[in-house]
């Protein structure tokens, strides 16, 4: 889950889809759809590289 206690890097580089705010961040930074995240990260995983590098960003 993720634990708005503990902020830092290891937070900061991955992809919580359960969590509206982070859908809204992630698919404004890529520049997609809450859909297209949310398949993205079931493709790649919760990895921001690894969603970045699948979506081409």
């Amino acid at each position: 889950m993720d634990n708005k206690q503990q902020v830092g890097a290891p937070d900061r580089n991955l992809i919580n889809v359960n969590e509206d705010y982070e859908l809204q961040y992630w698919s404004e930074k890529f520049g997609v759809s809450r859909d297209e995240l949310r398949e993205a990260v079931k493709q790649a995983g919760t990895s921001v590289e690894k969603v970045k590098a699948y979506l081409n960003k």
